[in-house]
């Protein structure tokens, strides 16, 4: 039997949340597309090689089984979303899940937020999530499909990408909905405090001592979700936020 296929974007460095995500569905049993966007990683300094992992990713999903593509795409793009879609499912064949994991984020406040990075944000984290969603929905197979999104609701001293961030989860929310006539399901994951290269020690010790369960969450914590919202055994779960972030929001 063939293998369905899912379309995951922001898999560009070995320690993001993406990655997880990405070698746990082709572990079971899933082709991936996956896009990166190597400026963003450069220019963020997370972790990772973003000159290499791209290439590591798509030998470790073969090494699983999986066909694959990598993407290299600039979501600030208004033409990259459709794109994607389209080479994505002429290389694999239509997208049954689609994985929302890419973002923007670079810290300012209201006082310190320029309207180039506001803008940038929404762009990125809003539109393209809106536009890849209408491509997706526009090629879907008669069988349906599932859409997640990574979310948080982080945004005090972060407000360009706490902002982009809820209209992303309006537009999940909504697509629940509007698309549920097609069989998409369509529903937000907040991981919580996931350190992906953006923690300095002061930052992981505080969120540590803030969880309950004393650790702090990991890529493979949510990419197990993720796994479950994208299978058929979640098919009647659609339009929800899911907290999945350890009791930290409690």
């Amino acid at each position: 039997m063939s293998r369905p296929v899912a379309l995951l974007t922001g898999a560009g460095r070995s320690n993001g949340i993406a990655w997880a995500i990405a070698t746990t569905l082709a572990a079971d049993g899933w082709d991936v597309a996956f896009s990166h966007f190597g400026d963003y990683d450069r220019r963020m300094s997370l972790g990772g090689d973003p000159d290499r992992d791209p290439a590591a990713l798509v030998a470790e999903l073969h090494g699983l089984g999986a066909r694959t593509i990598a993407l290299d795409a600039d979501l600030a793009d208004p033409s990259v979303p459709a794109r994607l879609v389209a080479e994505a499912s002429a290389e694999l064949g239509p997208i049954s899940a689609l994985v929302l994991s890419h973002a923007e984020s670079v810290d300012s406040g209201i006082l310190d937020t320029t309207l180039e990075s506001f803008d940038r944000h929404l762009a990125v984290n809003a539109r393209a999530s809106w536009l890849l969603l209408r491509a997706f929905a526009a090629q879907v197979p008669s069988a349906g499909g599932r859409v997640v999104a990574l979310t948080s609701d982080h945004v005090v001293g972060n407000v360009p990408y706490g902002a982009s961030k809820g209209a992303l989860d309006r537009i999940v929310i909504a697509a629940g909905r509007e698309l549920a006539p097609l069989g998409i399901t369509a529903n937000l994951v907040n991981p919580g405090p996931v350190d992906t290269g953006w923690m300095d020690d002061e930052t992981r010790t505080a969120l540590t001592a803030a969880q309950p369960s004393g650790r702090l969450g990991t890529p493979d914590d949510a990419a197990r979700l993720v796994r479950f919202l994208v299978s058929d055994e979640a098919r009647w779960i659609t339009g929800q936020l899911i907290m999945s972030d350890g009791g930290f929001s409690i």
